[in-house]
């Protein structure tokens, strides 16, 4: 039993299923907090010593539908009976913490999309890239680096300061440089799509990606997973948690390899372009003083190496022609390590919660041999970072301190405070080698490096707070404001340097910028519940993505250090959420139009393969999201996402090396017209202690483009994805197809034309054991 029984008054209550029998083993959480349960072999749970009031409840068990329940406590009367359907009749209750506050979907006024790690496996996530086409409205790429463009609704990353913000356990992955794309031991993602300025500020222009990890609780927990596959693709997971102290002190550990002999051919050597492989883990350390104040520690980290980071092809016409091959003498080597740690303070209160988050994070990426700038077995350009330490490694601090009404409170008015601060340092040098046959690319000389050399420093404090207030049963209003402030101080030199010299001479003599931005992001809503299985509300959001200073470039038009504007975008958005049929049949909708102001408007620098940014003009994003989600008969699970965007700018002018194109009227990148996604499966129990399962998956990507001025376009496209497999007491065996056809399509590719094709057809087969 857990040491949380009110030893003057014990309040238990049970859990059984719809036959009446007991269900041992079940996982009892008691939302926003840390308090985790486990139900005995009578099925039953002793309900925490938390002060008094009502409070919500989230129960699940292996087999069973997820759900929510609020439970007054202490309990007065009666025990408590906790009913649980089977998974095959009845969809889960799905709690996302989309307000910084555990709460059950269906009564949140946002658009969200929420996975469960039960998704998380059927879909076969591996990577944060996975989601595009799972979510409607949202586009995942990257150039081979690991480092993830994502575009939400037409707003889309254009530089190291993301559009789209991640959190990983709260805590907020500050840029490209630092968050894990590697999903693993993942308990479930949600995904709020429009800008959430006033809770998550800078950057979640387009939205936020909310990544929560499993945790420890009182009960001994072991799984692996083993996968192989086409292309010498393995990957192995393993997770352990224990209670190191009954009720009091818990371990987590977790652990990932992965590797793969790549897609990609060089013809130039005739060897695996893109082999990599990587390690990855995630520790938790907690710590429960009572049942009201918690410790978390934290650690995460990811070593990944890559033998050909930029598996690229000069053009798009060329990517077609010879797929998945490329002829580059030089490799691109990459180490890449990532840390993310944390420290979480958690407190819940008879009046009011509180939580303290600290976070540390920091990248070290270096290509230990230099990265083919042209594309070609020419010795002309190559990109060259790998200059030791300090250089090319970015640290980042944060904190987050935020007091809220008490998780029990039955006041109509719900409110949340806090304050988040932060302190980024990205020391980077990068050189770019002009080599023998530099004369191909223009250069009137050769064999020489120039070298750019950025110390970038940024800081910054913000201030937030909302309320909701239930003007009745049916009605309730929200309204917040966040203020944002931040200090960039950069400094600049550039150096030219012969081969064999050790000194050069100076290009850029040291210079340094300082410049400092501020925002206002304010959000209101207004939400109806037509009765309990129906939400209609109607939201208004203010993004905002952090402004910055140019870096140094051959490019006279560009000038080092010009400081860019922060960029703003306004929402508005009308949805529609049900649940009909006994929790058979979820159906969500939202109709948006979404503006955007001073639009920071990148420009590639070539060869150095830098991005500046100006601002210019507008854009304007309109579109819908349907997500449905539907158990027509028993066993048989149906899914359908459709997103519809028209992103297009309004104003501005793109700059490049001297020229000016328009921009009005031209569609954003990265964006694909329409999402569409339909996951059909069929769940069956052979016996008490065997079942099996077939699946398919059919995704359509719209028209998008990949340039600013429409040229590099990827026209329409489908892909199809099957699976099928038994589970057998704690083991499973599954197998699994991706892009069955074979389709071979765009998925990243830069301004200047350079392509990189989507994954081919694979196949695999996975290997699971899960105790408990």
């Amino acid at each position: 039993m857990s040491q949380f029984s009110n030893a003057q008054n014990k309040n238990f209550a049970e859990i059984r299923n719809e036959e009446g029998a007991v269900i041992s083993g079940a996982t009892i959480h008691v939302l926003n907090t840390d308090i985790y349960l486990l139900s005995n072999s009578a099925g039953q749970f002793t309900i925490p010593d938390l002060p008094k009031g009502i409070y919500p409840f989230e129960i699940s068990s292996i087999g069973y539908a997820r759900v929510e329940k609020q439970i007054q406590i202490p309990h007065i009367g009666d025990m408590l009976v906790i009913q649980l359907a089977r998974s095959t009749m009845q969809l889960d209750a799905v709690v996302v913490t989309a307000e910084k506050q555990e709460a059950n979907i269906q009564n949140v006024p946002i658009s969200i999309t929420a996975l469960s790690s039960r998704d998380i496996d059927a879909y076969r996530l591996w990577a944060s890239e996975d989601l595009k086409g799972i979510v409607s409205n949202l586009y995942s790429a990257n150039p081979g680096d690991g480092r993830n463009v994502i575009s939400i609704r037409g707003i889309t990353s254009t530089s190291y300061d993301p559009a789209v913000v991640t959190y990983i356990d709260g805590v907020p992955q500050f840029t490209l440089d630092t968050y894990i794309p590697q999903l693993f031991d993942v308990d479930h993602i949600d995904v709020l799509k429009g800008p959430q300025g006033t809770l998550y500020g800078r950057n979640a222009m387009g939205g936020v990606i909310n990544i929560t990890t499993k945790k420890p609780d009182d009960q001994i927990h072991f799984s692996l997973e083993a996968s192989a596959g086409n292309y010498g693709m393995q990957r192995y997971t393993f997770q352990f948690t224990a209670p190191l102290i009954a009720g009091k002190l818990f371990l987590g550990v977790a652990g990932l390899y992965e590797r793969s002999n790549g897609y990609y051919t060089n013809d130039y050597n005739n060897t695996h372009f893109d082999k990599q492989h990587r390690f990855g883990d995630n520790i938790y350390l907690k710590y429960l003083l009572n049942s009201q104040w918690s410790f978390t520690l934290n650690m995460k980290n990811l070593w990944n190496r890559n033998n050909g980071a930029f598996a690229l092809n000069p053009s798009v016409a060329n990517a077609f022609v010879n797929p998945y091959h490329l002829d580059q003498n030089a490799i691109g080597e990459m180490i890449d390590n990532t840390l993310n740690s944390s420290l979480m303070i958690r407190h819940t209160g008879a009046k009011v919660d509180f939580s303290s988050l600290t976070a540390y994070q920091s990248n070290y990426r270096i290509y230990q041999t230099p990265v083919d700038g042209d594309f070609s077995p020419l010795d002309a350009i190559s990109i060259v970072n790998n200059y030791g330490k300090p250089w090319n490694k970015v640290n980042a601090w944060t904190e987050e301190l935020r007091l809220s009404s008490a998780t029990a409170s039955s006041s109509p008015l719900k409110w949340t405070v806090g304050s988040y601060l932060f302190l980024q340092k990205a020391p980077n040098e990068q050189g770019v080698h002009f080599g023998a046959d530099a004369a191909a690319v223009g250069s009137p000389d050769s064999n020489y490096t120039v070298i750019n050399t950025t110390k970038l420093k940024n800081q910054g404090i913000a201030f937030y707070g909302q309320a909701e207030y239930a003007i009745s049963k049916a009605f309730s209003v929200t309204a917040g404001i966040r203020y944002d402030y931040q200090q960039s101080t950069e400094e600049v030199s550039g150096l030219y340097l012969p081969d064999g010299s050790t000194t050069g001479f100076v290009t850029q003599p040291d210079t340094s910028g300082k410049a400092s931005f501020n925002a206002i992001s304010p959000m209101a809503s207004v939400s109806y519940h037509v009765n309990e299985n129906a939400h209609i509300y109607v939201s208004y959001n203010r993004g905002y993505r952090t402004g910055g200073l140019t870096q140094l470039s051959t490019d006279p038009t560009q000038p080092p250090l010009y400081p860019y504007q922060p960029e703003y975008s306004n929402n508005y958005e009308l949805g529609f959420k049900s649940n009909y049929f006994s929790n058979r049949l979820h159906a969500n909708f939202a109709v948006f139009y979404n503006t955007v102001q001073d639009a920071q408007i990148p420009t590639l620098i070539l060869p150095e393969a830098i991005t500046v940014i100006k601002n210019a003009g507008g854009v304007t994003s309109k579109g819908f999201e349907a997500e449905i989600q539907a158990l027509p008969l028993t066993g048989l699970e149906v899914t359908y996402h459709l997103g519809y965007t028209h992103a297009v700018f309004t104003s501005g002018d793109l700059s490049s090396n001297g020229n000016q194109v328009p921009l009005s009227g031209k569609y954003q990148v990265f964006t694909p017209v329409m999402t569409s996604m339909l996951a059909v499966q069929y769940n069956k129990h052979i016996t008490k202690s065997a079942s099996a399962f077939i699946r398919g998956e059919w995704y359509y990507f719209g028209k998008q483009y990949f340039d600013l001025t429409n040229q590099v376009l990827q026209p329409d496209y489908q892909l199809f994805n099957a699976s099928a497999g038994i589970t057998y007491y704690q083991f499973g065996l599954s197998v699994w197809l991706r892009n069955i056809t074979d389709v071979k399509y765009i998925a990243y590719a830069y301004n200047f034309g350079a392509a990189r094709l989507g994954d081919p057809s694979t196949i695999g087969i996975t290997l699971k054991y899960k105790l408990r």
